[in-house]
């Protein structure tokens, strides 16, 4: 595209757009209609400038116009308890949903992985020596040893507040590196596995398995789920970079990480659930059984919150994207 021929060709159009956005609300009917139309073409000549034969200062003042534009044509907006309800009952459930094929195989992969770690470091006491000495071993595993205190540390609610702030940063963290090709996420998704396994491991060659899983399952089904939603979504993000499908890479890029944003926030409040009862259910008096169902009916609600509102929400149509009103044009790329 010629740079020079395009911009004689269109610049009586983007003054005139910039004439009537002057104007404000002193526009007739026609001017208004008039308006519309500009702000469209103009929106379609910056997005064709950007991709063909971008320049800082026509990018620049073109990108004025159609942001004043969009402010006078779509008006302002503040969100609304409307728009947290829609979020939570539709947005959110549904990029989780939309998701899924992410984050299942993370959290089965990585469950095996825990396993196996657990199994190796539980039938090889030459690996638990290189881990930690036998006197410090036995402090962790012990009845009322670190392992189990842990838990009772601190009062419930600062505990389940470090736990929450934690949690979420490294769901946080999954989310944001998926941009840096998935390697960072699948680090962070190690660590922890290899975290569970170690703990796994240990308490098995002490005899007191149980224990620990009674300590881990109540909040650790409903936390773990949430870090492998992150850590899947943050996969997804990074794969968008190497296959951005039909979609220009920074389209894709930006309609994913728009979705993974959203997905942060509604993570930090399931992580919260998971933080209540990390703080006040496990380290309670309640029977295993007992803290035990509390995380598998917490763990229940959130999957079904997810397949029966994400499901319907996804195949309305919701994305957890932006709305189409609120995001920029995009000219469409050719297959």
């Amino acid at each position: 595209m010629d740079l020079d021929v395009f911009v004689m060709t269109h610049r009586a159009e983007w003054d005139r757009l910039d004439h009537l956005l002057g104007r404000g609300r002193r526009l007739t009917g026609a001017e208004a209609d008039e308006l519309v139309a500009l702000y469209q073409r103009t929106a379609t000549h910056l997005s064709l400038i950007q991709s063909s034969a971008p320049d800082p200062m026509i990018t620049a003042r073109l990108t004025q116009l159609v942001a004043r534009a969009r402010a006078v044509v779509t008006g302002t907006r503040r969100a609304s308890w409307r728009d947290a309800v829609s979020f939570l009952t539709a947005g959110f459930p549904a990029a989780v949903y939309r998701s899924r094929h992410w984050w299942i195989p993370t959290a089965v992969l990585s469950t095996l992985l825990a396993a196996v770690i657990g199994w190796w470091i539980g039938t090889h006491p030459e690996v638990q020596g290189v881990i930690a000495a036998p006197d410090q071993l036995r402090e962790l595993t012990r009845p009322g040893g670190q392992y189990e205190t842990y838990y009772s540390s601190n009062p419930a609610a600062s505990f389940a507040a470090q736990v929450w702030t934690n949690n979420a940063q490294a769901a946080a963290m999954c989310l944001v590196f998926g941009a840096f090709l998935c390697v960072p996420v699948l680090w962070i998704l190690f660590l922890n596995m290899a975290n569970l396994g170690i703990g796994i491991g240990l308490m098995s060659s002490a005899g007191r398995l149980d224990t620990f899983l009674g300590l881990v399952l109540p909040h650790g089904l409903l936390e773990l789920t949430a870090v492998f939603v992150a850590a899947g979504t943050g996969l997804r993000l990074g794969w968008t970079l190497i296959d951005p499908g039909p979609m220009s890479r920074r389209a894709a890029l930006a309609q994913q990480g728009r979705a993974a944003i959203g997905m942060a926030i509604g993570l930090a409040l399931v992580l919260f659930v998971s933080g209540v009862i990390e703080g006040f259910v496990t380290p309670s008096g309640l029977p295993t059984w007992a803290r035990i169902t509390i995380g598998v009916v917490a763990e229940l609600a959130f999957l079904a919150y997810v397949y029966v509102l994400g499901g319907r929400a996804a195949r309305a149509g919701q994305t957890g994207d932006l709305d189409a009103s609120e995001r920029s044009a995009e000219v469409p790329t050719a297959a």
